[in-house]
């Protein structure tokens, strides 16, 4: 891993080969992230006279057809160009937008919401597959930890920013805030056809001189040609890790409130730790050449498992620290993971396996939200919490044969050029 995170003939060689890529997408991620309407969409169902039962069944038929759409969408991806399935996702999800706003048949909600899903995925998995490939195009893979923390630092900020101001901009209307978030999407959509160019699963292997010269006809056959012990391994702790950050986030909401927080103060933690968790990916370059993936994810799971132990003290203080102390180290190595994906799967087929990956994640997360809140509702916020460490801290025991046994996650075969160099 560490010839990837070696830049060659420095840093500033990789900034200046990758910065025609770089730029744009800089642009993108935070118009794509100015979502005014992600603060405060709870309560706009509300207004349209939804039930929490509506809501919930809205929120969870939303998650489910993302997740399932993931496959087909990533596949479509590898052959039409993955510029093209972001536009396609953008654009869908824009509409899907105007829609709400424009419609309040619960059954027609439930249509757009299924749209929006699909449009997620075709987001997801093509965005990172496009980035990664017009790096290994320029030969500045080396530098996609930096680029990519960068990336999700920018759309993190930009997130945090527009829930902000979705707050004020309802104050003028429901309107103006799903317009103006569907102007957004389509301005990224703009800079995006302006500025990065189209790849396909083709293209992507003709750039690597034929590196792939046995060329899998179909995704799954690569599938099965990469899953080595050790990246099958990778996969299920990086979806337990998320399905323990992404609930654990959520929930805390509920556990601050419970030992005592009052409203004001739950929001300015939550926000406080939205930031930090948008801003700690800055970090992942030096960690990944300091420590490396290999022991960063049983230090993130170990994290993770501190910070529910400490929330089941019952103590809002320290619930508030271990939140704000804890909860972004995860974020560093969710970009380090994504390199070694990317490093993993064949180019030919990067959208559609980097798909099926992000399905194990999304799988793995729903199930962590039914058990967490089962656990809370049973044991009350504070133990169950507590009692959820058993998640990261299985998957830690999971990992342990990979950490010790120093088992290859990557191929010789998949390697990019320019780590090969390295």
């Amino acid at each position: 891993m560490t010839g990837t995170t070696e830049a060659l003939g420095g840093s500033a060689a990789v900034d200046d080969a990758a910065r025609s890529v770089t730029c744009p997408f800089y642009v993108y991620a935070v118009l794509a992230n100015t979502l005014f309407q992600r603060g405060v969409f709870v309560l706009f169902l509300y207004h349209r006279g939804f039930s929490v039962g509506q809501v919930a069944l809205l929120q969870t038929l939303l998650y489910l057809v993302s997740g399932l759409a993931e496959l087909p969408t990533g596949v479509i991806a590898d052959r039409i160009g993955r510029r093209a399935g972001i536009v396609i996702g953008q654009l869908l999800i824009a509409g899907c937008l105007l829609g709400q706003v424009a419609f309040s048949n619960y059954w027609v909600f439930l249509a757009l919401f299924i749209g929006q899903g699909v449009g997620m995925a075709c987001v997801s998995g093509s965005d990172t597959a496009l980035l990664y490939d017009l790096l290994v195009r320029r030969g500045a893979t080396a530098g996609y930890v930096k680029i990519k923390s960068r990336f999700t630092m920018l759309g993190t900020v930009a997130s945090g920013a527009a829930i902000v101001l979705g707050g004020q901009l309802q104050q003028i209307s429901w309107g103006v805030v799903h317009v103006g978030s569907a102007a957004c999407l389509v301005l990224a959509v703009v800079v995006l056809m302006s500025g990065v160019p189209e790849i396909r699963g083709a293209d992507a292997v003709d750039e690597q001189g034929g590196a792939e010269e046995h060329g899998d006809a179909t995704a799954w056959r690569a599938m099965l040609r990469i899953a080595t012990p050790a990246l099958v391994a990778l996969v299920v702790v990086s979806g337990l890790m998320h399905a323990t950050l992404t609930p654990y986030i959520i929930f805390t909401q509920k556990t601050l409130s419970d030992q005592g927080a009052g409203t004001a103060l739950v929001s300015v933690v939550v926000a406080a730790g939205f930031f930090a968790g948008g801003l700690t990916p800055l970090l992942s370059e030096r960690e990944d050449r300091r420590i490396g993936y290999r022991v960063i994810v049983p230090v993130s799971l170990m994290t993770l498992a501190v910070a529910l132990g400490l929330s089941g003290l019952g103590h809002v203080w320290v619930t508030t620290a271990a939140f704000l102390v804890l909860a972004g180290i995860p974020e560093i190595t969710a970009v380090i993971v994504d390199n070694v994906f990317n490093e993993a799967v064949p180019s030919r087929h990067r959208a559609s396996l980097l798909s099926m990956i992000a399905f194990v994640e999304s799988a793995l997360i729903g199930i962590g939200y039914l058990v967490l809140g089962a656990l809370m509702d049973g044991l009350g916020s504070s133990a169950g919490m507590a009692t959820y460490a058993a998640v990261p801290l299985l998957a830690c025991l999971l990992w342990l044969p990979v950490l010790f046994r120093g088992a290859r996650v990557t191929t010789e075969i998949e390697k990019p050029a320019d780590q090969e160099a390295s």
